[in-house]
């Protein structure tokens, strides 16, 4: 058993993320389709097929939540917990329902990078 992707999304760590989006939206065109936080703090962002993550970071390291630094998307969770697990590698979060309709895996790579791995529960429109 091994885990399949079926897509990765970077995560990129900003320190001003009304300037960074502004700067993704009004230079290079993508659009945000999703934000959290009061006042937002993450976006998720698309251009064409290409999609990113903008994640305000503070610089205290590790980042204080959502430090993901790639995000991965499965077709099964449970299956690649699995074979995670088989692996031999520690699984930090899950698997779990995330309030966002995913259900995610976190695990760590050898240099701390946090991967998380999240399958779609339903589609949204």
């Amino acid at each position: 058993m091994t885990v399949a992707p079926l897509s990765a999304i970077p995560v990129l760590r900003v320190a001003d993320y009304p300037r960074a989006r502004a700067f993704y939206v009004e230079k290079l065109g993508f659009r945000v389709t999703e934000e959290g936080g009061e006042p937002p703090r993450f976006g998720i962002l698309w251009n064409g097929k290409a999609e990113l993550f903008l994640n305000a970071w503070d610089g205290a390291d590790p980042p204080r939540e959502g430090g993901w630094r790639v995000y991965l998307h499965v077709s099964d969770a449970e299956d690649t917990a699995t074979a995670l697990r088989i692996a031999g590698i520690e699984i930090k979060r899950g698997p779990e329902d995330a309030p966002y309709g995913l259900r995610e895996v976190e695990i760590d790579d050898p240099d701390g990078n946090r991967l998380c791995f999240g399958q779609i529960l339903k589609e949204t429109s």
